[in-house]
């Protein structure tokens, strides 16, 4: 039954919600996964999308993202700083670079990012283009124009601004700001000429239907960059309590973004360490990128781990620049 959708994907098609709903609920997990790493391999071959992120300031969010170590609303005890070390940055970078990474960003705690922080940021910038060849994005909360286009002048090509989960869930999630409030920042980068990176985190609570909305929310908004988070409770926040997802609630989610988003990188980020070495598995099922190293406020593989994974799992790793 299964196969129908893929052939249909294959020729230029898509699935709509209702389509999308009977494979997740129908289709056997195992068939479910050969398949959407059959749409991975045949549309992107064995290309893995690799970045790594900076935390580039760090803590007193004012925001109430209830699955956030570093709002100011929770008593977390997380690092706090107004400006991450330049030289570490750079250190960082490098050793991504040689390892085979292609992107690196860096990532603002707050709202919004400063146009003090904004400027301390352009240096930081201009340092990565002159001593590597990444391609350099942000993300740094809610956007003006003015704030996207000098980012753009930075040398900035895609902007990162998470959806996080459903407009329908959204709520639950987050009283601060608004979900639509989130879009328009993606339609503001969009304006302003840089590519959008955007995705969520899946174990909040939702459904398995608010999962799949979230998926078609990015399609609609025309993401080809899509982090997926699994939600990893950090204790004294509210999400602390719920319980992780299981690998076959991970991988079905994997699978089903990668039908309904055939073109785009599914991007495996924070939290796949919880799935210790099933989190290979996300990759045999439809995901095509990840984050590699940590992820801001928790603990990811070494890098040299990573790239040893996804060679393993027979993906191309650019290693022109690897140190032997």
């Amino acid at each position: 039954m299964i196969e129908k959708y893929t052939a249909k994907i294959l020729a230029g098609g898509e699935i709509d919600f209702a389509d999308a709903l009977h494979i997740a609920e129908n289709v056997e997990p195992a068939q479910l996964y050969q398949e959407a790493d059959k749409l991975r391999h045949v549309i992107h071959n064995n290309k893995l999308d690799l970045c790594s992120i900076v935390n580039a300031k760090s803590g007193k969010c004012s925001e109430d993202c209830k699955f956030c170590a570093q709002s100011s609303h929770y008593d977390v005890e997380v690092a706090s700083y107004d400006l991450v070390n330049p030289v570490e940055v750079l250190a960082l970078a490098k050793e991504n670079e040689q390892g085979g990474v292609g992107r690196f960003s860096l990532v603002t705690a707050g709202r919004e990012v400063s146009e003090g922080n904004l400027e301390e940021f352009r240096k930081i910038y201009k340092d990565l283009q002159d001593v590597t060849k990444m391609s350099l994005c942000a993300s740094m909360g809610f956007l003006t124009m003015e704030k996207a286009l000098k980012l753009k002048d930075m040398g900035v090509s895609r902007y990162h601004c998470n959806l996080e989960t459903s407009r329908s869930f959204f709520p639950n999630v987050c009283t601060t700001h608004t979900w639509d409030e989130k879009v328009a920042t993606i339609k503001i980068a969009q304006d302003a000429g840089l590519e959008v990176c955007s995705g969520g985190i899946i174990g909040l609570g939702e459904s398995l239907e608010q999962r799949l909305e979230l998926a078609f929310e990015l399609k609609e908004l025309g993401i080809l960059s899509v982090p997926l988070n699994i939600l990893n409770p950090i204790k004294d926040t509210p999400f602390e309590h719920l319980t992780p997802l299981t690998i076959s609630e991970v991988l079905t989610c994997v699978a089903m973004f990668r039908f309904i988003l055939p073109e785009a990188v599914i991007r495996i980020a924070g939290g796949r360490n919880l799935l210790g070495e099933e989190q290979e598995k996300c990759f045999t099922s439809g995901a095509n990128g990840s984050i590699v190293g940590n992820y801001l406020t928790t603990l990811g593989k070494s890098l040299d781990e990573d790239i040893k994974m996804f060679r393993d799992l027979g993906f191309d790793v650019d290693e022109k620049l690897r140190q032997k």
